[in-house]
Order: structure tokens, then C-alpha cells, then sequence
């Protein structure tokens, strides 16, 4: 029979974005190594209003990885992640796909929400993440013709340039790369949707434009700037590269210097 595990955990509680709030402990007993991080704190919840306490408030939603909502700090880190041994880069999970085997019996974990002036605190672990939506909003679309669809060829692309757009679609917005950056930059998030536009032919219309949009928004938000410390790649559900950044700095330029 597999051991369960008997853990202790700091969580951070805040009853809205104008309370102070603190750590608080918990203890988590008896858990399946087998349950996933969110599936303990809803065993942790369900304990806490059995007893007549206020559950812990925490962003979930498909719990497959793709939406990224579960937006945990857990030990130190966005969604967990951690760096692979073998490869070198973020293990590329979100905090509901992390399990509790990753955990020895009577570790202390602590949990915090994404720490940003951009992402005020809702209460306890949930943070309004719609900075991030209103960077998309500024810029980061296309605007085309309505009509029938065009036939898949009729547009051809290079594919080293289609595969490295959608490695830079797979960003799914979650707020990660900006909770492990001691800027609170959003320049990994930005470059991802700046490059997967300026790599197809549907975004070179707005492609100057774009560029200067979504930064102009990101700093307006409260978000930091990059200075290479590169957390965000670890920290990436999608590990999404930091050259995309690179790239999001040479569009910016190009869009400046040919006006």
C-alpha cells in the first residue's frame, strides 16, 4: 500500500486587494501522492469547511494544463516549475499538473499568489490577471477581410517561419514569466503575440503598429522591463523561449526606424 504523505503548508490568506494579509499554516494530512497540487487544495478546503472555516480561495479552471488560471507562487516558483536535470529548462507545467509525488512526507510547502503591482490580489491566492487582456486588446490581433476561408496553400510559409510562430502561439497568457521576474516584466508574454503575428503574412499590415501598441500597453499596465535574468523561460508552462524577446526588441526597433 502507497504511503500517503502528511504535509505543512504556508499559505498566503487576504480578504481583498486593500488587506495586508499574512501566512498562514495548514496542515495537509493524509494525502494521495498520486492527487494533483489543485485536487490537495480542494482536500485541504473541504477539511477547513467541515470545521466552519473559510476555504482558500484559488484561479482554476480547465485543469488540463491549458488555460493556465491555476496561477500558484508554490516554494518560490510559477506553477512549480522547476529546471529539468537533464535538460536544462523549465519542466514546462502548469500548477495543476504538478502531483504531489514531486513532494517527500512532511515537506513544508508554501504557496503565494502571482506577486505584481499588475496583478492586485483579488483574495487569498486569486489575482486579477486583465492587464494582460488589455494587451492583447491594443494590438495583439489582425484585422481582415470577413468572408470565405482561403484555400490552405494560398498563402505560402517558410516552415522554419511557421514552426517558430507556433512556438510562440502556444503562450497561453497565464502571468507566469511576469511572477518570476524581479521586474514583473511582461516581455516574454508580449513578444510571444508581437512574434507569432510579424512571422505569418495575416500580420504584416498592422506589424509596425503592433509592436508599439502592446508595448506602449505593457507599460502602462505596471509592468517592469527585461533585464536577461531569463526566470521566465523556467518558468513558462510552454517554455517559450527568451529569444523571442530578442525578436520583440528587433521589431520594436525596425518599427521605429522606418518611419
Amino acid at each position: 500500500m502507497e504511503q500517503k504523505l502528511n504535509l505543512k503548508l504556508k499559505i498566503w490568506r487576504q480578504k481583498n486587494k486593500d488587506d495586508k494579509g499574512k501566512m498562514v499554516e495548514y496542515d495537509a494530512k493524509d494525502i494521495n501522492p498520486h492527487a494533483s497540487f489543485l485536487e490537495m487544495l480542494d482536500i485541504v478546503n473541504e477539511r477547513l469547511e467541515e470545521k466552519g472555516e473559510e476555504p482558500i480561495v484559488f484561479d482554476h479552471d480547465c485543469r488540463e494544463g491549458i488555460c493556465g488560471t491555476c496561477s500558484l507562487v508554490i516554494n518560490g516558483r510559477a506553477h512549480g516549475n522547476k529546471v529539468d536535470p537533464i535538460t536544462g529548462k523549465g519542466t514546462g507545467i502548469t500548477a495543476c499538473q504538478l502531483h504531489m509525488f514531486n513532494f517527500k512526507d512532511g515537506d513544508t510547502i508554501t504557496v503565494e499568489p502571482w506577486r505584481a503591482k499588475a496583478f492586485p490580489v483579488l483574495k487569498d491566492l486569486a489575482v486579477d490577471r486583465t492587464a494582460m487582456d488589455r494587451i492583447i486588446q491594443s494590438g495583439g490581433f489582425v484585422s481582415v477581410n470577413t468572408g470565405g476561408a482561403p484555400d490552405a496553400n494560398a498563402l505560402p510559409i517558410p516552415k522554419k517561419d511557421a514552426d517558430l510562430a507556433m512556438d510562440a502561439a502556444t503562450c497561453i497568457g497565464c502571468g507566469a514569466c511576469v511572477a518570476s521576474c524581479k521586474n514583473a516584466s511582461a516581455m516574454l508574454f508580449v513578444s510571444a503575440k508581437v512574434s507569432h503575428l510579424a512571422l505569418l503574412p495575416q500580420g504584416q499590415v498592422e506589424r509596425k503598429e503592433r509592436v508599439r501598441k502592446l508595448l506602449n500597453a505593457m507599460s502602462k499596465e505596471g509592468f517592469g522591463n527585461c533585464t536577461n535574468q531569463y526566470e521566465c523561460e523556467i518558468a513558462c508552462p510552454k517554455t517559450i523561449s527568451v529569444d523571442f524577446i530578442a525578436r520583440l526588441n528587433r521589431e520594436y526597433m525596425k518599427s521605429c526606424c522606418e518611419d
